[in-house]
This record gives C-alpha cells, structure tokens and sequence, in this order.
C-alpha cells in the first residue's frame, strides 16, 4: 500500500471513529424511514386503495348508465363518488372518482362543480385527460368566460392526436368559438388544421362549407 492510500486509509478510520455516533443515527433514521415507508405502503395505502376500488364499482356502472345524481351520491346501498373523494384521498379511485365527479355535474349543469372537480383529476390515459379538458372547455364556454374554454378545447384537441375523433371535435369546437367571438382568421385556421389532420373524418370531410363560409363573408 502506498504512503498516500494509507494516510487516506487512516483519514477515513479517523473520521469513522470521530463520528460514530452521528453515522449510527444517521442510518438508524435511515432505515426506520424506509421501513416506515413500506409498511405505510403494505399495511395502510394498499388496503385503502383496495376499499376505494371496491367503492367505485357501484358509481362506475351508474356512470356508463348516465345516472349522474347515483354517480355522485349513490344509492342509499352503495357509495357515490363524493363519498369517495372523501374518504380515500390520494387513492387511484379517488383520482378516477374526480373524473366521474366533474362530468355528472356538467351533465347536471353545476358548471362550478364540474370544473372543480375535473381540475384536479390528472391521468396518463390519453383519452379519458382529452375527454376532461374538453369537458372543462364546455363548461367555461357555458360560464361565457370564453379565453378559459379556449384553452381547454386546444388542449383537448391537442392531447392525443391518435384519437382523430376526439381530437377534431374539440378542435372544431375551438373554431366555432372563434367563430361567435368574431375571430373569423383564427377560425379558418383551426379548420385548416382539422382538413389537414383529420381528413377522414366525419367533421374533416365537412370543414371545408365553414371554410368557404368565412372567406366569402364582407
């Protein structure tokens, strides 16, 4: 061993010994947050997130049945989706439960409701998020506060692209929109971009009378 490893070595046990005590602590703290970590995971979080699943089954069939007063309070039986936001926050279900949440209520016309509730659902589903931004967008082009419903009908259309369905009628959306605010350009570029994008489309297929109406318009 060279001069220079030892006197390395001999730092190194120095600095040990010198500090025993705070290394100790520092790893027992170490590893009682990991285990704490896990056990709140095993014992606690999984167990929740199991419950709140099972609690969604019941809303989830109310929603595909479009009973969106079951979906939020359910039937006396089973749980609603508020119980559900309630009770198991920071579960999947509970992120889901938003979702279902904030479309009931624009069904039901609580538009307030419905974007705050859909505000805090996030997903990587592609789908489902461009579903929610596109409903956000309803309800503030309902609310007349037209710059919001914008944004939210771009983002939608923008989200997943694949889904060239979805995609073209919340872009078309934006178009109209800018339509009624007098934004005749804006308009006809959004179209363009659907003709472009979305040609097979059923609202691609037809873009082309809203582009013609707005050119030959004084």
């Amino acid at each position: 061993m060279s001069e220079i490893n030892q006197q390395e070595q001999n730092h190194s046990e120095h600095f040990v010994k010198k500090n025993q005590k705070q290394i100790t602590a520092f790893l027992v703290i170490l590893v009682l947050i990991v285990g704490g970590y896990f056990g709140y995971m095993e014992f606690y979080q999984k167990p929740r997130e199991i419950k709140a699943a099972d609690a969604m089954f019941a809303a989830e069939n109310y929603f595909f049945q479009d009973s969106s007063k079951l979906v939020l309070n359910g039937d006396g039986t089973s749980k609603g989706v508020l119980y559900i936001i309630k009770t198991y926050s920071g579960t999947k279900a509970e992120n889901l439960a938003n979702f279902y949440a904030g479309v009931s209520y624009y069904k039901l016309g609580d538009l307030n409701k419905s974007i705050q509730y859909l505000k805090d659902f996030s997903t990587d589903a592609k789908q489902i998020q461009s579903i929610a931004y596109g409903t956000l967008g309803d309800a503030y082009a309902d609310l007349k506060k037209n710059t919001e419903a914008l944004d939210y009908y771009k983002k939608a259309g923008a989200n997943f692209p694949e889904d060239e369905v979805i995609s073209s009628e919340y872009l078309f959306r934006a178009a109209q929109l800018q339509e009624v605010l007098g934004k005749t350009d804006d308009a006809v570029s959004i179209y363009k971009d659907i003709k472009a994008k979305y040609p097979k489309t059923e609202i691609g297929l037809n873009v082309d009378k809203f582009i013609f109406k707005l050119k030959v318009q004084p």
